[in-house]
Protein backbone atom coordinates (compact mmCIF):
# COMPACT_ATOMS: atom_id res chain seq x y z
CA UNK A 1 0.00 0.00 0.00
CA UNK A 2 0.96 3.79 -0.74
CA UNK A 3 1.94 5.88 2.32
CA UNK A 4 3.21 8.64 -0.23
CA UNK A 5 1.01 12.08 0.58
CA UNK A 6 3.16 15.03 0.51
CA UNK A 7 2.80 17.50 -2.27
CA UNK A 8 5.17 16.74 -5.26
CA UNK A 9 5.26 20.60 -6.24
CA UNK A 10 7.12 21.03 -2.72
CA UNK A 11 9.87 18.64 -3.52
CA UNK A 12 12.42 18.01 -5.80
CA UNK A 13 12.28 15.16 -8.45
CA UNK A 14 14.89 12.97 -7.01
CA UNK A 15 12.96 13.58 -3.37
CA UNK A 16 9.54 12.77 -5.05
CA UNK A 17 11.16 9.39 -6.61
CA UNK A 18 12.65 8.70 -3.06
CA UNK A 19 9.16 9.33 -1.15
CA UNK A 20 7.04 7.32 -3.82
CA UNK A 21 9.51 4.20 -3.49
CA UNK A 22 9.76 4.71 -0.05
CA UNK A 23 5.81 4.03 0.10
CA UNK A 24 5.94 1.45 -2.45
CA UNK A 25 4.55 -1.85 -1.57
CA UNK A 26 3.52 -4.41 -4.51
CA UNK A 27 2.78 -8.03 -3.75
CA UNK A 28 3.29 -10.95 -5.48
CA UNK A 29 1.02 -14.00 -6.29
CA UNK A 30 2.02 -17.90 -5.48
CA UNK A 31 0.87 -19.06 -8.61
CA UNK A 32 3.10 -16.68 -10.32
CA UNK A 33 6.08 -19.30 -9.02
CA UNK A 34 4.40 -22.67 -9.97
CA UNK A 35 4.14 -24.19 -13.66
CA UNK A 36 1.39 -22.65 -15.87
CA UNK A 37 -0.27 -22.79 -19.40
CA UNK A 38 -2.99 -22.27 -20.85
CA UNK A 39 -6.44 -24.10 -21.96
CA UNK A 40 -4.01 -26.15 -24.38
CA UNK A 41 -1.60 -27.50 -21.63
CA UNK A 42 1.24 -26.27 -19.44
CA UNK A 43 4.76 -25.51 -19.91
CA UNK A 44 7.50 -27.21 -17.80
CA UNK A 45 9.87 -25.85 -16.23
CA UNK A 46 12.89 -27.44 -13.67
CA UNK A 47 13.11 -24.57 -11.57
CA UNK A 48 8.99 -23.79 -11.03
CA UNK A 49 7.94 -24.34 -7.55
CA UNK A 50 6.41 -27.60 -6.35
CA UNK A 51 4.60 -26.59 -3.05
CA UNK A 52 4.22 -23.53 -0.71
CA UNK A 53 7.61 -24.11 0.96
CA UNK A 54 8.79 -23.53 -2.29
CA UNK A 55 6.19 -20.52 -3.18
CA UNK A 56 7.62 -18.86 -0.14
CA UNK A 57 11.66 -19.32 -0.75
CA UNK A 58 10.97 -18.12 -4.10
CA UNK A 59 8.96 -15.19 -3.01
CA UNK A 60 11.66 -14.47 -0.70
CA UNK A 61 14.17 -13.80 -3.10
CA UNK A 62 11.78 -12.00 -5.38
CA UNK A 63 11.31 -9.27 -2.24
CA UNK A 64 15.16 -9.31 -0.97
CA UNK A 65 16.51 -8.49 -4.56
CA UNK A 66 14.15 -5.37 -4.88
CA UNK A 67 12.77 -4.30 -1.61
CA UNK A 68 9.54 -3.65 -2.13
CA UNK A 69 7.31 -7.07 -2.37
CA UNK A 70 7.33 -7.79 1.32
CA UNK A 71 4.12 -10.19 1.16
CA UNK A 72 2.73 -13.33 -0.72
CA UNK A 73 -0.82 -13.66 -2.26
CA UNK A 74 -1.87 -17.06 -1.57
CA UNK A 75 -4.50 -19.19 -3.26
CA UNK A 76 -6.66 -21.89 -0.71
CA UNK A 77 -6.78 -24.22 -2.94
CA UNK A 78 -3.19 -24.52 -4.41
CA UNK A 79 -1.53 -23.53 -1.14
CA UNK A 80 -3.14 -24.91 1.76
CA UNK A 81 -3.20 -29.02 2.53
CA UNK A 82 -6.01 -29.90 4.09
CA UNK A 83 -5.59 -29.64 8.35
CA UNK A 84 -2.33 -27.67 7.60
CA UNK A 85 -1.33 -25.19 10.68
CA UNK A 86 -1.83 -21.49 10.09
CA UNK A 87 0.25 -20.47 12.34
CA UNK A 88 3.12 -22.73 10.70
CA UNK A 89 2.79 -21.74 7.73
CA UNK A 90 3.18 -17.98 8.52
CA UNK A 91 6.24 -18.65 10.63
CA UNK A 92 7.89 -20.32 7.38
CA UNK A 93 7.01 -16.98 5.16
CA UNK A 94 8.67 -15.07 7.78
CA UNK A 95 11.27 -17.45 7.52
CA UNK A 96 11.96 -16.71 4.42
CA UNK A 97 11.78 -12.95 4.66
CA UNK A 98 7.89 -12.44 3.88
CA UNK A 99 4.71 -12.31 5.29
CA UNK A 100 0.98 -13.57 3.70
CA UNK A 101 -0.89 -11.21 2.13
CA UNK A 102 -4.32 -11.44 0.70
CA UNK A 103 -6.63 -14.74 0.79
CA UNK A 104 -7.91 -15.79 -2.60
CA UNK A 105 -10.96 -18.57 -1.89
CA UNK A 106 -11.32 -20.80 -5.20
CA UNK A 107 -14.77 -20.12 -6.22
CA UNK A 108 -14.17 -21.84 -9.96
CA UNK A 109 -12.37 -24.79 -10.06
CA UNK A 110 -14.56 -27.62 -8.30
CA UNK A 111 -17.17 -29.30 -10.52
CA UNK A 112 -20.33 -27.97 -8.09
CA UNK A 113 -19.23 -25.03 -9.37
CA UNK A 114 -20.09 -25.79 -13.30
CA UNK A 115 -23.12 -23.11 -13.06
CA UNK A 116 -21.76 -21.03 -10.59
CA UNK A 117 -21.11 -20.28 -6.80
CA UNK A 118 -22.58 -17.58 -5.27
CA UNK A 119 -25.48 -17.20 -8.64
CA UNK A 120 -25.47 -20.85 -8.42
CA UNK A 121 -29.32 -22.09 -8.44
CA UNK A 122 -28.67 -24.43 -6.66
CA UNK A 123 -28.98 -23.34 -2.49
CA UNK A 124 -26.54 -26.17 -1.77
CA UNK A 125 -23.66 -25.55 -3.62
CA UNK A 126 -23.96 -21.74 -2.91
CA UNK A 127 -23.80 -22.41 0.89
CA UNK A 128 -20.84 -24.56 0.44
CA UNK A 129 -19.35 -21.65 -1.72
CA UNK A 130 -20.43 -19.19 1.10
CA UNK A 131 -18.78 -21.89 3.56
CA UNK A 132 -15.20 -22.12 1.92
CA UNK A 133 -15.02 -18.28 1.79
CA UNK A 134 -16.17 -17.83 5.36
CA UNK A 135 -13.12 -20.39 5.95
CA UNK A 136 -10.83 -18.71 4.32
CA UNK A 137 -11.71 -15.09 6.42
CA UNK A 138 -11.17 -17.42 9.35
CA UNK A 139 -7.31 -18.69 7.57
CA UNK A 140 -6.81 -14.87 7.34
CA UNK A 141 -7.61 -14.05 10.68
CA UNK A 142 -5.63 -16.65 12.07
CA UNK A 143 -2.79 -15.94 9.91
CA UNK A 144 -2.74 -12.46 9.90
CA UNK A 145 -4.26 -11.48 6.68
CA UNK A 146 -6.43 -8.43 6.48
CA UNK A 147 -7.70 -9.36 2.81
CA UNK A 148 -10.00 -11.73 0.98
CA UNK A 149 -9.88 -11.23 -2.32
CA UNK A 150 -13.16 -12.69 -4.61
CA UNK A 151 -12.98 -13.51 -8.26
CA UNK A 152 -16.00 -15.20 -9.57
CA UNK A 153 -15.98 -17.83 -12.63
CA UNK A 154 -20.11 -17.39 -12.33
CA UNK A 155 -22.31 -16.10 -15.26
CA UNK A 156 -24.65 -18.08 -17.72
CA UNK A 157 -23.48 -18.99 -21.74
CA UNK A 158 -26.69 -19.04 -23.71
CA UNK A 159 -29.72 -16.63 -23.25
CA UNK A 160 -32.62 -17.66 -21.27
CA UNK A 161 -30.07 -20.33 -19.59
CA UNK A 162 -30.92 -18.70 -16.29
CA UNK A 163 -32.29 -15.40 -14.14
CA UNK A 164 -30.32 -13.14 -14.42
CA UNK A 165 -32.49 -10.96 -12.01
CA UNK A 166 -32.14 -13.92 -9.79
CA UNK A 167 -28.44 -14.70 -10.05
CA UNK A 168 -27.88 -10.90 -8.60
CA UNK A 169 -30.14 -11.59 -5.06
CA UNK A 170 -28.23 -14.70 -5.14
CA UNK A 171 -25.39 -13.15 -5.46
CA UNK A 172 -26.28 -10.37 -2.90
CA UNK A 173 -27.12 -13.10 -0.18
CA UNK A 174 -24.13 -14.71 -0.29
CA UNK A 175 -22.00 -11.43 -0.42
CA UNK A 176 -24.09 -10.79 3.38
CA UNK A 177 -22.51 -13.91 4.59
CA UNK A 178 -19.51 -13.79 4.24
CA UNK A 179 -19.20 -10.06 4.82
CA UNK A 180 -20.63 -10.44 8.24
CA UNK A 181 -17.78 -13.03 9.33
CA UNK A 182 -14.88 -10.43 8.41
CA UNK A 183 -12.87 -9.31 11.79
CA UNK A 184 -12.94 -5.26 11.78
CA UNK A 185 -9.47 -5.43 10.25
CA UNK A 186 -10.53 -7.50 7.46
CA UNK A 187 -11.25 -6.43 3.75
CA UNK A 188 -13.63 -8.11 1.37
CA UNK A 189 -12.44 -7.67 -2.09
CA UNK A 190 -15.35 -7.95 -5.49
CA UNK A 191 -13.31 -8.49 -8.28
CA UNK A 192 -15.18 -7.98 -11.94
CA UNK A 193 -14.91 -9.66 -15.04
CA UNK A 194 -16.66 -8.67 -18.81
CA UNK A 195 -16.43 -12.51 -19.92
CA UNK A 196 -14.70 -15.66 -19.37
CA UNK A 197 -15.27 -18.04 -18.72
CA UNK A 198 -18.69 -17.12 -19.05
CA UNK A 199 -19.54 -16.16 -22.30
CA UNK A 200 -23.19 -14.69 -22.47
CA UNK A 201 -23.52 -13.24 -19.06
CA UNK A 202 -21.05 -12.90 -16.38
CA UNK A 203 -22.35 -11.83 -12.70
CA UNK A 204 -19.51 -9.48 -11.78
CA UNK A 205 -18.69 -7.88 -15.72
CA UNK A 206 -17.71 -4.43 -14.77
CA UNK A 207 -16.90 -2.02 -11.77
CA UNK A 208 -20.47 -0.64 -11.60
CA UNK A 209 -21.62 -4.57 -11.03
CA UNK A 210 -18.82 -4.71 -8.81
CA UNK A 211 -18.95 -1.51 -6.51
CA UNK A 212 -22.97 -2.40 -5.98
CA UNK A 213 -21.88 -6.13 -4.74
CA UNK A 214 -19.72 -4.18 -2.70
CA UNK A 215 -22.10 -1.76 -1.50
CA UNK A 216 -24.53 -4.57 -1.17
CA UNK A 217 -22.17 -7.15 1.13
CA UNK A 218 -21.41 -4.09 3.75
CA UNK A 219 -19.15 -1.56 4.65
CA UNK A 220 -16.15 -3.34 4.88
CA UNK A 221 -16.37 -4.75 0.97
CA UNK A 222 -14.63 -2.79 -1.97
CA UNK A 223 -14.12 -3.58 -5.78
CA UNK A 224 -10.70 -5.17 -6.89
CA UNK A 225 -9.27 -3.94 -10.51
CA UNK A 226 -7.51 -6.27 -12.43
CA UNK A 227 -5.89 -4.26 -14.91
CA UNK A 228 -6.60 -7.20 -17.73
CA UNK A 229 -10.15 -7.58 -16.85
CA UNK A 230 -11.52 -5.22 -19.71
CA UNK A 231 -12.71 -4.32 -22.96
CA UNK A 232 -9.61 -3.00 -24.47
CA UNK A 233 -11.11 0.47 -25.69
CA UNK A 234 -11.87 1.04 -21.60
CA UNK A 235 -10.45 4.10 -19.72
CA UNK A 236 -9.20 2.37 -17.02
CA UNK A 237 -8.15 5.21 -15.17
CA UNK A 238 -11.30 6.65 -15.47
CA UNK A 239 -12.64 3.91 -13.44
CA UNK A 240 -10.03 4.06 -10.89
CA UNK A 241 -10.66 7.55 -10.56
CA UNK A 242 -14.28 7.08 -9.70
CA UNK A 243 -13.97 4.57 -7.47
CA UNK A 244 -11.03 6.32 -5.30
CA UNK A 245 -13.61 9.70 -5.35
CA UNK A 246 -16.17 6.58 -3.87
CA UNK A 247 -13.88 5.77 -1.22
CA UNK A 248 -14.38 2.16 -2.97
CA UNK A 249 -11.23 1.15 -4.52
CA UNK A 250 -9.61 -1.46 -2.45
CA UNK A 251 -7.02 -2.92 -4.58
CA UNK A 252 -5.59 -4.01 -7.98
CA UNK A 253 -4.40 -7.33 -10.12
CA UNK A 254 -1.63 -5.81 -12.30
CA UNK A 255 -0.80 -7.58 -15.73
CA UNK A 256 -1.39 -6.40 -19.37
CA UNK A 257 -3.04 -7.67 -22.02
CA UNK A 258 -3.11 -7.26 -25.96
CA UNK A 259 -6.42 -8.62 -26.81
CA UNK A 260 -8.51 -9.32 -23.65
CA UNK A 261 -7.13 -11.13 -20.12
CA UNK A 262 -3.92 -11.99 -21.56
CA UNK A 263 -1.97 -11.80 -18.03
CA UNK A 264 1.32 -10.64 -19.91
CA UNK A 265 3.57 -8.83 -17.80
CA UNK A 266 2.67 -5.48 -16.55
CA UNK A 267 3.89 -2.30 -18.42
CA UNK A 268 5.08 -5.21 -21.53
CA UNK A 269 1.90 -3.73 -23.49
CA UNK A 270 0.85 -0.23 -22.56
CA UNK A 271 3.44 1.10 -20.08
CA UNK A 272 1.41 4.73 -20.17
CA UNK A 273 -1.73 3.21 -19.33
CA UNK A 274 -0.14 2.54 -15.97
CA UNK A 275 1.48 5.38 -15.51
CA UNK A 276 -1.82 7.13 -15.84
CA UNK A 277 -3.39 4.89 -13.27
CA UNK A 278 -0.40 5.75 -10.92
CA UNK A 279 -0.87 8.98 -11.37
CA UNK A 280 -4.76 9.15 -11.14
CA UNK A 281 -3.77 6.97 -7.38
CA UNK A 282 -1.44 10.06 -6.54
CA UNK A 283 -3.22 12.92 -7.61
CA UNK A 284 -6.02 11.64 -5.49
CA UNK A 285 -4.07 11.47 -2.74
CA UNK A 286 -2.26 14.63 -3.08
CA UNK A 287 -5.98 16.41 -3.57
CA UNK A 288 -6.88 14.80 -0.18
CA UNK A 289 -4.16 14.11 1.90
CA UNK A 290 -5.71 10.93 2.21
CA UNK A 291 -4.27 7.66 1.77
CA UNK A 292 -6.52 5.01 -0.20
CA UNK A 293 -5.70 2.14 1.77
CA UNK A 294 -4.70 0.32 -2.05
CA UNK A 295 -3.51 -3.11 -1.86
CA UNK A 296 -1.10 -3.53 -4.76
CA UNK A 297 -0.93 -7.40 -6.22
CA UNK A 298 0.55 -8.76 -9.07
CA UNK A 299 -2.01 -11.50 -11.23
CA UNK A 300 0.03 -12.61 -14.15
CA UNK A 301 0.63 -16.12 -15.73
CA UNK A 302 4.37 -16.44 -16.35
CA UNK A 303 3.76 -19.32 -19.12
CA UNK A 304 7.21 -19.74 -20.62
CA UNK A 305 9.25 -16.70 -18.66
CA UNK A 306 11.43 -17.99 -15.97
CA UNK A 307 8.94 -17.81 -12.64
CA UNK A 308 11.26 -15.68 -10.25
CA UNK A 309 13.41 -13.43 -13.42
CA UNK A 310 9.39 -12.32 -14.59
CA UNK A 311 8.13 -11.44 -11.08
CA UNK A 312 11.69 -9.41 -10.70
CA UNK A 313 10.83 -7.97 -13.86
CA UNK A 314 7.46 -6.66 -13.31
CA UNK A 315 7.84 -5.21 -9.79
CA UNK A 316 11.33 -3.08 -11.08
CA UNK A 317 8.92 -2.03 -13.87
CA UNK A 318 5.86 -1.10 -11.47
CA UNK A 319 8.62 0.66 -9.14
CA UNK A 320 9.99 2.77 -11.83
CA UNK A 321 6.39 3.96 -13.36
CA UNK A 322 4.93 4.64 -9.58
CA UNK A 323 8.52 6.46 -9.42
CA UNK A 324 7.48 8.72 -12.71
CA UNK A 325 3.82 8.98 -11.74
CA UNK A 326 5.35 10.81 -8.45
CA UNK A 327 7.47 13.29 -10.52
CA UNK A 328 3.70 14.41 -12.00
CA UNK A 329 4.10 18.70 -10.12
CA UNK A 330 -0.12 18.97 -8.94
CA UNK A 331 -0.09 21.99 -8.11
CA UNK A 332 0.90 22.78 -11.27
CA UNK A 333 -1.71 20.63 -12.99
CA UNK A 334 -4.58 21.88 -11.34
CA UNK A 335 -3.32 25.80 -12.12
CA UNK A 336 -3.29 24.43 -15.75
CA UNK A 337 -6.53 22.99 -15.79
CA UNK A 338 -8.39 25.32 -14.10
CA UNK A 339 -6.97 27.77 -16.63
CA UNK A 340 -7.69 24.88 -19.63
CA UNK A 341 -4.39 24.88 -20.91
CA UNK A 342 -5.26 21.64 -21.78
CA UNK A 343 -1.54 20.91 -24.57
CA UNK A 344 0.61 22.06 -21.46
CA UNK A 345 -1.32 19.89 -18.96
CA UNK A 346 -1.19 16.83 -21.40
CA UNK A 347 2.33 17.83 -21.83
CA UNK A 348 2.92 17.70 -18.14
CA UNK A 349 2.25 14.33 -17.85
CA UNK A 350 4.01 13.33 -20.99
CA UNK A 351 7.30 14.93 -19.81
CA UNK A 352 7.21 12.89 -16.39
CA UNK A 353 6.52 9.63 -18.17
CA UNK A 354 9.05 10.19 -20.50
CA UNK A 355 12.18 10.83 -17.69
CA UNK A 356 14.52 8.69 -17.19
CA UNK A 357 14.23 7.79 -13.61
CA UNK A 358 16.54 4.70 -13.51
CA UNK A 359 19.65 6.62 -11.63
CA UNK A 360 16.97 7.76 -9.16
CA UNK A 361 16.23 3.70 -8.64
CA UNK A 362 19.68 2.89 -8.34
CA UNK A 363 20.45 5.45 -5.98
CA UNK A 364 17.22 4.80 -3.70
CA UNK A 365 18.14 0.63 -3.84
CA UNK A 366 22.18 1.44 -3.00
CA UNK A 367 20.92 3.42 0.02
CA UNK A 368 18.57 0.42 0.94
CA UNK A 369 21.79 -2.12 0.50
CA UNK A 370 20.32 -3.25 -2.55
CA UNK A 371 21.77 -3.73 -5.91
CA UNK A 372 21.31 -1.36 -8.43
CA UNK A 373 19.88 -3.99 -11.05
CA UNK A 374 17.90 -6.56 -9.49
CA UNK A 375 17.70 -9.03 -12.16
CA UNK A 376 21.15 -8.91 -12.65
CA UNK A 377 21.86 -9.63 -9.14
CA UNK A 378 19.53 -12.23 -9.13
CA UNK A 379 20.45 -13.91 -11.69
CA UNK A 380 24.22 -14.09 -10.84
CA UNK A 381 23.43 -15.35 -6.77
CA UNK A 382 22.48 -18.65 -9.18
CA UNK A 383 19.41 -19.32 -7.32
CA UNK A 384 17.00 -20.33 -9.88
CA UNK A 385 20.02 -23.21 -10.88
CA UNK A 386 19.92 -24.83 -7.78
CA UNK A 387 16.49 -24.66 -7.32
CA UNK A 388 16.07 -26.06 -10.75
CA UNK A 389 18.15 -28.84 -9.82
CA UNK A 390 16.76 -29.30 -5.97
CA UNK A 391 13.26 -29.42 -7.39
CA UNK A 392 14.49 -31.79 -10.04
CA UNK A 393 16.04 -34.53 -8.23
CA UNK A 394 12.88 -33.68 -5.74
CA UNK A 395 9.60 -34.19 -8.32
CA UNK A 396 11.86 -37.17 -9.42
CA UNK A 397 11.85 -38.79 -6.25
CA UNK A 398 8.17 -37.69 -5.74
CA UNK A 399 7.06 -39.99 -8.99
CA UNK A 400 5.89 -35.97 -10.19
CA UNK A 401 8.10 -35.92 -13.28
CA UNK A 402 9.20 -32.46 -14.68
CA UNK A 403 7.44 -29.59 -13.54
CA UNK A 404 4.48 -30.85 -11.09
CA UNK A 405 2.76 -28.50 -8.64
CA UNK A 406 -0.20 -26.57 -10.10
CA UNK A 407 -0.40 -23.11 -10.96
CA UNK A 408 -2.71 -20.31 -12.70
CA UNK A 409 -4.34 -21.45 -16.12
Amino acid sequence: MSHFLSSPSAQNPEARVTGALDSFRIETPSWGYADTGTRFGKYLQDAAAIDLGDKLADAGQAHAFTGCCPTVAVHVLWDFKPGEDPGAVAALAKKHGVAIGAINPNLFQDPMYKYGAFGNPKAEVRQAAVRHVVDSVELGKKIGSDLISLWFADGTNYPGQDDIRGRKHRFEEALRAAHAALAPSQTLLVEYKPFEPAFYQTDVADWGMAYLMAKKAGPQAKVLVDTGHHYVAQNIEQIVAWLLDEGMLGGFHFNDRRYADDDLTLGSIDPYQVFRIFHEILFHASETGKDAGISYVIDQSHNDKPKIEATIQTVCIAQELFAKAALVDHGKLRLLQREERQVEAEELLRRAFFTDVVPWLHAWRKAKGLAPEPLEAFRASGYAERAGKERAARRKALGLGLGGGGGYA
